[in-house]
């Protein structure tokens, strides 16, 4: 059986601050690296084959906090798919079956918020109108100015799903990815079939991992959500 586990970093500092954020690299927030470690602890004891990640720093810290609590993960290497070609430049080892491998990509990457990067939303409202801006942010295919329409978004993620994780599922490993919003919106409504309408009304809830279970055939044969708020509540 395969399964997939798709996680959206926890709250950013941003997030709190109601503000789009985009590809600008902020950190998380104090309750945004308390989801992430609750969500290690819902994951401990899942043995994931392979991580994926974007090259924001929000993603990477959930990620990490993930496997410091995971139970089968002791090592791992980061191979990064932009800038450097060095990065990816190694000569596999014997030890190397014993790392779990991450790879980085800016195609896992938030959508792109143009010229709305860094904008309060009720700023953004009022300076281009709150009609114009509900458009830009709850319509499928038009982009803000110098940004990404969702469309855009799943026309970077989604060939890179079917190039580098479908792959690993159909070989019935178990992979982790830590993205963000709009870049995991388009997987999932890939993976559930579901319209642009339907994907545009879905919730994507901080610290919330969504684990997808296949058959044989690739076929979807289970769902299930997480909450990392349950986690942090037993602790409290």
């Amino acid at each position: 059986m395969a399964r997939l586990v798709l996680l959206r970093h926890g709250e950013s500092s941003w997030n709190l601050q109601n503000r789009f954020t985009g590809w600008v690299d902020v950190s998380l927030s104090e309750r945004g690296i308390a989801e992430a470690i609750a969500c290690g602890k819902l994951l401990r004891d899942y043995a994931f084959d392979a991580a994926f990640t974007s090259t924001l720093i929000r993603a990477q810290h959930t990620l990490y906090e993930v496997l410091k609590a995971n139970a089968h993960t002791t090592h791992y290497k980061c191979l990064h798919e932009t800038g450097s070609d060095w990065y990816g430049h190694y000569q596999p080892d014997e030890h190397d079956a014993a790392e779990l491998e991450i790879r980085v990509s800016e195609a896992l990457n938030e959508r792109y918020y143009g010229d709305l990067q860094g904008l309060n939303k009720a700023a953004a409202a009022e300076r281009f109108g709150a009609e114009q801006v509900h458009i830009w942010r709850r319509s499928y295919d038009v982009p803000p100015p110098g940004g990404e329409s969702l469309k855009m978004t799943a026309e970077r993620t989604l060939p890179y799903h079917h190039t580098h994780i479908e792959p690993l599922l159909r070989e019935g490993k178990t992979v982790l990815v830590v993205a963000h919003g709009n870049s995991l919106r388009s997987m999932i409504m890939h993976l559930e079939g579901m319209t642009p309408e339907q994907i545009l009304k879905y919730e994507l809830a901080t610290g919330a991992p969504h684990i997808y279970d296949f058959d044989a055939d690739l076929k979807l044969s289970g769902k299930q959500i997480l909450k990392a708020a349950d986690a942090m509540e037993k602790t409290t």
